[in-house]
Protein backbone atom coordinates (compact mmCIF):
# COMPACT_ATOMS: atom_id res chain seq x y z
CA UNK A 1 0.00 0.00 0.00
CA UNK A 2 0.74 3.76 -0.69
CA UNK A 3 2.29 5.81 2.45
CA UNK A 4 3.56 2.92 4.48
CA UNK A 5 -0.02 2.02 5.22
CA UNK A 6 -2.07 -1.62 5.58
CA UNK A 7 -4.83 -0.53 4.11
CA UNK A 8 -7.14 2.42 2.96
CA UNK A 9 -9.12 1.92 5.69
CA UNK A 10 -9.45 0.03 8.93
CA UNK A 11 -13.20 -0.51 10.05
CA UNK A 12 -14.12 -1.45 13.84
CA UNK A 13 -16.36 -3.76 13.63
CA UNK A 14 -17.52 -6.72 11.95
CA UNK A 15 -21.30 -6.44 12.37
CA UNK A 16 -24.32 -5.16 9.67
CA UNK A 17 -22.77 -1.44 9.16
CA UNK A 18 -18.99 -2.32 9.17
CA UNK A 19 -19.55 -5.89 6.84
CA UNK A 20 -21.80 -3.50 4.31
CA UNK A 21 -19.10 -0.80 4.20
CA UNK A 22 -16.30 -3.52 3.70
CA UNK A 23 -18.13 -4.34 0.59
CA UNK A 24 -18.97 -1.24 -0.97
CA UNK A 25 -15.78 -0.20 -0.44
CA UNK A 26 -14.51 -3.94 -2.51
CA UNK A 27 -16.77 -2.91 -5.30
CA UNK A 28 -14.78 0.64 -5.23
CA UNK A 29 -11.24 -0.69 -5.56
CA UNK A 30 -10.73 0.22 -1.66
CA UNK A 31 -8.92 -2.20 0.40
CA UNK A 32 -10.38 -2.53 4.11
CA UNK A 33 -9.05 -4.73 7.01
CA UNK A 34 -12.21 -5.44 9.65
CA UNK A 35 -11.01 -5.93 13.42
CA UNK A 36 -13.53 -7.97 15.22
CA UNK A 37 -13.59 -8.44 19.29
CA UNK A 38 -15.59 -11.71 18.64
CA UNK A 39 -14.99 -15.08 17.52
CA UNK A 40 -17.14 -14.45 14.38
CA UNK A 41 -18.04 -11.57 12.47
CA UNK A 42 -22.06 -10.68 12.39
CA UNK A 43 -22.34 -11.56 16.31
CA UNK A 44 -25.63 -9.97 16.09
CA UNK A 45 -26.95 -10.24 12.38
CA UNK A 46 -27.07 -14.29 13.42
CA UNK A 47 -29.19 -13.82 16.22
CA UNK A 48 -31.75 -11.62 14.83
CA UNK A 49 -35.04 -12.67 14.64
CA UNK A 50 -34.28 -15.87 16.52
CA UNK A 51 -31.79 -16.70 13.84
CA UNK A 52 -34.04 -15.71 11.11
CA UNK A 53 -32.81 -12.05 10.51
CA UNK A 54 -35.59 -9.01 9.93
CA UNK A 55 -33.14 -7.90 7.13
CA UNK A 56 -34.95 -4.51 6.10
CA UNK A 57 -39.00 -2.81 6.54
CA UNK A 58 -40.49 -2.60 2.91
CA UNK A 59 -42.31 1.08 4.66
CA UNK A 60 -39.16 2.17 5.94
CA UNK A 61 -39.05 6.08 6.03
CA UNK A 62 -37.38 8.73 8.90
CA UNK A 63 -40.51 8.57 10.89
CA UNK A 64 -39.88 5.21 12.40
CA UNK A 65 -36.54 6.32 14.03
CA UNK A 66 -35.78 8.31 17.33
CA UNK A 67 -32.71 10.59 17.18
CA UNK A 68 -32.35 14.16 18.44
CA UNK A 69 -32.72 15.06 14.25
CA UNK A 70 -34.42 12.32 12.64
CA UNK A 71 -33.80 14.27 9.34
CA UNK A 72 -30.49 13.46 9.73
CA UNK A 73 -31.10 10.50 7.65
CA UNK A 74 -32.40 11.80 4.58
CA UNK A 75 -29.08 11.89 3.22
CA UNK A 76 -28.04 8.24 4.21
CA UNK A 77 -31.32 6.97 2.99
CA UNK A 78 -31.00 8.90 -0.10
CA UNK A 79 -28.25 7.24 -0.92
CA UNK A 80 -29.17 3.53 0.09
CA UNK A 81 -33.18 2.19 -0.20
CA UNK A 82 -34.62 -0.39 0.99
CA UNK A 83 -35.19 -1.30 -2.62
CA UNK A 84 -30.97 -1.07 -2.78
CA UNK A 85 -31.19 -3.71 0.14
CA UNK A 86 -33.46 -6.14 -1.80
CA UNK A 87 -31.34 -5.89 -4.72
CA UNK A 88 -28.28 -6.60 -2.84
CA UNK A 89 -29.15 -9.48 -1.54
CA UNK A 90 -31.25 -11.27 -4.03
CA UNK A 91 -28.40 -11.00 -6.22
CA UNK A 92 -26.18 -13.12 -3.42
CA UNK A 93 -29.46 -15.66 -3.74
CA UNK A 94 -31.35 -14.09 -0.95
CA UNK A 95 -34.83 -13.04 -1.43
CA UNK A 96 -36.79 -11.38 1.12
CA UNK A 97 -40.35 -12.67 2.32
CA UNK A 98 -42.85 -10.20 3.85
CA UNK A 99 -43.65 -11.61 7.33
CA UNK A 100 -45.78 -8.64 8.47
CA UNK A 101 -46.23 -4.45 9.06
CA UNK A 102 -43.44 -4.48 5.63
CA UNK A 103 -40.96 -6.77 7.58
CA UNK A 104 -38.97 -8.56 5.25
CA UNK A 105 -37.13 -11.92 6.16
CA UNK A 106 -34.93 -14.34 3.86
CA UNK A 107 -36.86 -16.73 2.04
CA UNK A 108 -36.09 -19.95 2.91
CA UNK A 109 -32.91 -18.92 4.19
CA UNK A 110 -31.35 -17.77 7.74
CA UNK A 111 -29.25 -14.77 10.21
CA UNK A 112 -26.46 -17.59 8.62
CA UNK A 113 -27.18 -17.24 4.90
CA UNK A 114 -26.98 -13.28 5.34
CA UNK A 115 -23.42 -12.70 6.91
CA UNK A 116 -22.31 -15.28 4.62
CA UNK A 117 -23.38 -12.77 2.02
CA UNK A 118 -20.51 -10.76 3.25
CA UNK A 119 -18.07 -13.08 4.05
CA UNK A 120 -18.05 -14.50 0.58
CA UNK A 121 -17.71 -10.88 -0.82
CA UNK A 122 -15.01 -9.83 1.47
CA UNK A 123 -13.47 -13.04 0.69
CA UNK A 124 -13.78 -12.24 -3.36
CA UNK A 125 -12.14 -8.77 -2.71
CA UNK A 126 -9.33 -10.07 -0.56
CA UNK A 127 -10.95 -7.84 2.29
CA UNK A 128 -9.60 -9.18 5.87
CA UNK A 129 -11.83 -9.62 8.83
CA UNK A 130 -9.25 -10.46 11.61
CA UNK A 131 -11.95 -11.65 14.48
CA UNK A 132 -10.59 -11.94 18.15
CA UNK A 133 -9.41 -8.33 17.85
CA UNK A 134 -9.32 -5.99 21.16
CA UNK A 135 -8.68 -2.99 19.42
CA UNK A 136 -7.01 -0.75 22.18
CA UNK A 137 -6.07 2.73 20.88
CA UNK A 138 -6.90 5.12 17.82
CA UNK A 139 -3.51 7.38 16.83
CA UNK A 140 -3.97 10.18 14.30
CA UNK A 141 -0.07 11.20 13.01
CA UNK A 142 0.55 13.22 9.69
CA UNK A 143 -3.12 12.26 8.46
CA UNK A 144 -2.33 8.50 8.99
CA UNK A 145 -4.30 6.65 11.80
CA UNK A 146 -2.52 3.84 13.72
CA UNK A 147 -4.98 1.40 14.94
CA UNK A 148 -3.23 -0.69 18.26
CA UNK A 149 -4.59 -3.91 19.79
CA UNK A 150 -4.02 -7.02 20.99
CA UNK A 151 -5.24 -10.19 19.13
CA UNK A 152 -4.66 -13.94 20.43
CA UNK A 153 -2.29 -12.27 22.96
CA UNK A 154 -0.46 -10.51 20.37
CA UNK A 155 -0.35 -6.91 20.15
CA UNK A 156 -0.84 -5.32 16.67
CA UNK A 157 -0.06 -1.74 14.65
CA UNK A 158 -2.52 -1.20 11.91
CA UNK A 159 -1.97 2.16 9.74
CA UNK A 160 -4.94 3.91 7.55
CA UNK A 161 -5.38 7.24 6.00
CA UNK A 162 -9.33 6.76 7.26
CA UNK A 163 -10.98 4.69 10.13
CA UNK A 164 -14.63 3.79 10.22
CA UNK A 165 -16.06 3.02 14.36
CA UNK A 166 -18.99 0.86 13.63
CA UNK A 167 -18.96 -0.97 16.58
CA UNK A 168 -22.65 -0.95 17.73
CA UNK A 169 -24.09 -0.17 21.32
CA UNK A 170 -24.34 -1.75 24.70
CA UNK A 171 -27.51 -4.13 24.19
CA UNK A 172 -26.48 -7.67 24.82
CA UNK A 173 -22.97 -7.66 26.52
CA UNK A 174 -22.68 -11.82 25.93
CA UNK A 175 -22.60 -11.03 22.31
CA UNK A 176 -19.40 -9.35 22.62
CA UNK A 177 -20.99 -5.61 23.17
CA UNK A 178 -18.59 -2.76 23.69
CA UNK A 179 -18.61 1.04 24.45
CA UNK A 180 -15.53 1.97 22.37
CA UNK A 181 -17.66 4.03 19.95
CA UNK A 182 -18.65 5.80 23.35
CA UNK A 183 -15.72 6.14 25.33
CA UNK A 184 -13.50 7.00 22.00
CA UNK A 185 -15.95 9.87 20.96
CA UNK A 186 -16.01 11.20 25.22
CA UNK A 187 -12.44 10.94 24.54
CA UNK A 188 -12.46 13.23 21.97
CA UNK A 189 -14.80 15.46 23.25
CA UNK A 190 -18.13 14.48 20.85
CA UNK A 191 -21.38 15.44 22.04
CA UNK A 192 -23.78 12.40 23.48
CA UNK A 193 -27.38 11.76 22.97
CA UNK A 194 -27.51 9.96 26.95
CA UNK A 195 -28.10 6.58 26.34
CA UNK A 196 -30.65 3.88 27.60
CA UNK A 197 -31.92 0.17 26.22
CA UNK A 198 -34.67 0.39 23.83
CA UNK A 199 -36.67 -2.03 22.08
CA UNK A 200 -36.22 -3.65 25.63
CA UNK A 201 -39.51 -5.82 27.92
CA UNK A 202 -40.66 -3.63 30.76
CA UNK A 203 -40.64 -4.72 34.53
CA UNK A 204 -43.74 -4.89 37.24
CA UNK A 205 -42.73 -4.98 40.43
CA UNK A 206 -44.67 -4.06 44.16
CA UNK A 207 -48.02 -5.05 44.82
CA UNK A 208 -49.30 -5.78 41.28
CA UNK A 209 -45.97 -8.05 40.23
CA UNK A 210 -47.82 -11.81 41.39
CA UNK A 211 -50.89 -10.35 38.84
CA UNK A 212 -48.53 -10.76 35.90
CA UNK A 213 -46.57 -13.57 36.60
CA UNK A 214 -49.85 -15.65 37.05
CA UNK A 215 -50.50 -14.59 33.29
CA UNK A 216 -46.98 -15.34 32.30
CA UNK A 217 -46.91 -16.74 28.95
CA UNK A 218 -50.28 -15.42 27.86
CA UNK A 219 -50.53 -12.76 24.43
CA UNK A 220 -52.88 -10.36 23.66
CA UNK A 221 -53.47 -8.20 20.70
CA UNK A 222 -53.68 -4.45 22.13
CA UNK A 223 -52.79 -1.40 21.38
CA UNK A 224 -50.20 0.22 23.55
CA UNK A 225 -49.99 3.60 24.02
CA UNK A 226 -48.57 6.78 25.87
CA UNK A 227 -48.75 10.84 25.46
CA UNK A 228 -46.25 10.61 22.39
CA UNK A 229 -47.36 7.42 20.19
CA UNK A 230 -49.28 4.52 20.09
CA UNK A 231 -48.36 0.50 18.58
CA UNK A 232 -50.95 -2.06 17.81
CA UNK A 233 -49.42 -5.37 18.23
CA UNK A 234 -49.04 -8.77 20.34
CA UNK A 235 -47.91 -8.48 24.33
CA UNK A 236 -46.72 -10.91 26.34
CA UNK A 237 -46.99 -11.37 30.30
CA UNK A 238 -44.19 -12.86 31.60
CA UNK A 239 -43.45 -13.31 34.90
CA UNK A 240 -41.29 -10.33 35.40
CA UNK A 241 -43.59 -8.16 33.40
CA UNK A 242 -44.80 -7.29 29.75
CA UNK A 243 -43.17 -8.00 26.57
CA UNK A 244 -44.19 -8.63 23.21
CA UNK A 245 -43.96 -6.30 19.91
CA UNK A 246 -45.94 -3.69 21.13
CA UNK A 247 -44.35 -3.63 24.36
CA UNK A 248 -40.56 -3.26 22.80
CA UNK A 249 -41.95 -0.87 20.82
CA UNK A 250 -43.10 2.09 23.30
CA UNK A 251 -40.38 0.64 25.51
CA UNK A 252 -38.10 2.81 23.32
CA UNK A 253 -40.85 5.89 24.01
CA UNK A 254 -40.99 5.32 27.58
CA UNK A 255 -39.24 7.06 30.46
CA UNK A 256 -38.96 6.16 34.17
CA UNK A 257 -42.36 6.96 36.25
CA UNK A 258 -44.36 7.28 33.21
CA UNK A 259 -47.79 5.16 32.60
CA UNK A 260 -48.46 3.86 29.94
CA UNK A 261 -52.28 2.94 28.65
CA UNK A 262 -53.10 -0.47 27.04
CA UNK A 263 -55.86 -1.12 25.41
CA UNK A 264 -56.58 -4.81 25.69
CA UNK A 265 -59.22 -4.32 22.75
CA UNK A 266 -58.44 -2.34 20.10
CA UNK A 267 -60.86 -3.07 17.43
CA UNK A 268 -63.95 -3.32 19.46
CA UNK A 269 -65.75 -1.41 21.56
CA UNK A 270 -66.81 -3.53 24.88
CA UNK A 271 -69.53 -1.64 25.60
CA UNK A 272 -71.28 -1.90 22.52
CA UNK A 273 -70.41 -5.65 22.79
CA UNK A 274 -72.42 -5.41 25.85
CA UNK A 275 -75.58 -3.91 24.50
CA UNK A 276 -75.42 -6.50 21.66
CA UNK A 277 -75.30 -9.33 24.31
CA UNK A 278 -77.85 -7.83 26.20
CA UNK A 279 -80.31 -8.04 23.38
CA UNK A 280 -79.44 -11.63 22.72
CA UNK A 281 -78.17 -13.21 25.53
CA UNK A 282 -78.75 -11.24 28.25
CA UNK A 283 -78.35 -14.45 31.19
CA UNK A 284 -74.82 -14.90 30.15
CA UNK A 285 -72.06 -14.19 32.09
CA UNK A 286 -69.79 -10.97 31.88
CA UNK A 287 -66.82 -13.36 31.92
CA UNK A 288 -68.40 -15.59 28.86
CA UNK A 289 -68.44 -12.57 26.55
CA UNK A 290 -64.68 -12.14 27.46
CA UNK A 291 -64.26 -15.67 26.88
CA UNK A 292 -64.64 -14.47 23.12
CA UNK A 293 -61.58 -12.89 22.74
CA UNK A 294 -59.09 -13.95 26.31
CA UNK A 295 -57.62 -16.73 26.99
CA UNK A 296 -59.49 -18.58 30.33
CA UNK A 297 -56.84 -17.31 32.58
CA UNK A 298 -56.60 -13.76 31.36
CA UNK A 299 -60.15 -14.02 31.77
CA UNK A 300 -59.86 -15.23 35.25
CA UNK A 301 -57.62 -12.17 35.65
CA UNK A 302 -59.52 -9.75 35.22
CA UNK A 303 -62.13 -10.67 37.95
CA UNK A 304 -59.71 -8.87 40.29
CA UNK A 305 -61.02 -5.57 38.83
CA UNK A 306 -64.53 -6.34 37.35
CA UNK A 307 -67.56 -8.40 37.83
CA UNK A 308 -67.26 -11.00 35.54
CA UNK A 309 -70.19 -13.15 37.39
CA UNK A 310 -72.61 -11.37 36.74
CA UNK A 311 -74.89 -11.47 34.02
CA UNK A 312 -74.54 -8.80 31.03
CA UNK A 313 -78.26 -8.29 31.59
CA UNK A 314 -77.79 -7.49 35.51
CA UNK A 315 -74.97 -4.85 34.47
CA UNK A 316 -75.08 -1.26 35.90
CA UNK A 317 -74.26 1.80 33.99
CA UNK A 318 -71.26 2.61 35.82
CA UNK A 319 -70.05 -1.56 36.21
CA UNK A 320 -70.40 -0.80 31.91
CA UNK A 321 -68.46 1.90 32.63
CA UNK A 322 -66.10 0.28 34.54
CA UNK A 323 -65.46 -2.33 32.22
CA UNK A 324 -64.91 -0.21 28.89
CA UNK A 325 -62.34 2.06 31.29
CA UNK A 326 -60.50 -1.45 32.12
CA UNK A 327 -60.67 -3.57 29.01
CA UNK A 328 -59.83 0.23 26.55
CA UNK A 329 -57.65 2.30 29.32
CA UNK A 330 -55.89 -0.04 31.16
CA UNK A 331 -53.05 1.93 32.74
CA UNK A 332 -49.72 0.28 33.96
CA UNK A 333 -46.86 1.76 35.65
CA UNK A 334 -43.39 -0.12 34.77
CA UNK A 335 -40.75 -0.12 37.59
CA UNK A 336 -38.22 -0.53 34.41
CA UNK A 337 -36.78 -2.26 32.07
CA UNK A 338 -35.04 -5.61 31.85
CA UNK A 339 -31.28 -3.89 30.77
CA UNK A 340 -28.89 -4.07 27.94
CA UNK A 341 -29.27 -7.85 28.91
CA UNK A 342 -32.46 -8.18 26.96
CA UNK A 343 -32.63 -4.98 24.75
CA UNK A 344 -32.63 -5.29 21.20
CA UNK A 345 -30.73 -1.88 20.39
CA UNK A 346 -29.24 1.25 22.42
CA UNK A 347 -31.25 4.43 22.25
CA UNK A 348 -28.76 7.90 22.59
CA UNK A 349 -25.42 7.69 20.91
CA UNK A 350 -22.85 10.04 19.38
CA UNK A 351 -24.74 13.09 18.60
CA UNK A 352 -25.40 13.31 14.79
CA UNK A 353 -24.43 17.17 14.55
CA UNK A 354 -21.12 15.64 15.22
CA UNK A 355 -20.86 13.96 11.99
CA UNK A 356 -21.92 15.13 8.47
CA UNK A 357 -25.06 14.06 6.98
CA UNK A 358 -23.86 13.49 3.55
CA UNK A 359 -20.54 11.04 4.54
CA UNK A 360 -20.77 10.48 8.13
CA UNK A 361 -17.29 11.66 8.66
CA UNK A 362 -16.37 13.17 11.89
CA UNK A 363 -16.86 16.95 11.32
CA UNK A 364 -13.94 18.05 13.91
CA UNK A 365 -11.86 14.49 13.24
CA UNK A 366 -11.32 14.48 9.44
CA UNK A 367 -10.99 11.05 7.69
CA UNK A 368 -12.95 9.67 11.12
CA UNK A 369 -16.91 7.61 10.35
CA UNK A 370 -19.11 6.45 12.63
CA UNK A 371 -21.92 4.20 11.28
CA UNK A 372 -25.15 2.06 12.72
CA UNK A 373 -25.82 1.90 16.49
CA UNK A 374 -23.24 3.23 18.25
CA UNK A 375 -25.08 7.24 16.51
CA UNK A 376 -27.62 8.47 17.98
CA UNK A 377 -30.23 6.80 15.38
CA UNK A 378 -32.40 4.25 17.01
CA UNK A 379 -35.12 2.63 14.49
CA UNK A 380 -38.76 0.91 15.55
CA UNK A 381 -38.99 -3.34 15.95
CA UNK A 382 -38.96 -4.50 12.24
CA UNK A 383 -36.02 -4.29 10.20
CA UNK A 384 -35.59 -0.86 10.52
CA UNK A 385 -32.25 -0.50 12.09
CA UNK A 386 -30.98 -2.86 10.23
CA UNK A 387 -31.79 -0.66 7.39
CA UNK A 388 -29.91 1.95 9.20
CA UNK A 389 -27.04 -0.43 8.98
CA UNK A 390 -26.74 -1.10 5.87
CA UNK A 391 -27.03 2.31 4.76
CA UNK A 392 -24.65 3.68 6.87
CA UNK A 393 -22.36 1.49 5.65
CA UNK A 394 -22.59 2.35 2.29
CA UNK A 395 -22.53 6.24 2.65
CA UNK A 396 -19.27 5.61 4.43
CA UNK A 397 -17.73 3.53 2.14
CA UNK A 398 -18.05 5.58 -0.85
CA UNK A 399 -16.36 8.40 1.20
CA UNK A 400 -13.10 6.56 2.69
Amino acid sequence: MKNNVDADAIIIGAGACGLMCAVQAGYLGKKVILLEKNEKPGAKILISGGGRCNFTNLGTSTEQFISANPHFLKSSFSQWTVDDTIGFFETYGVSGKEKTLGQLFPDGKTAKDVVGVFTSICDDFGQEIRCGANVTGILRDDQIYEVTGERNSKPFKLRAQKVVIATGGLPIPKMGATDFALRFARQHGLKIVPTAPALVPLTITGKDHDWYARLSGNSVYCRVSNSRISFEEQILFTHWGLSGPAILQISSYWRKGETIQIDLLPDRQISGLITEARNTNGRQLLSTLLSRFYTKKLTEALSAFLPVDKQVATLTAAEIELVSNTIHHFAVKPAGDKGYDKAEVMRGGIDTSELSSKTLECKSIPGLYFGGECVDITGWLGGYNFQWAWASGFVIAQNI
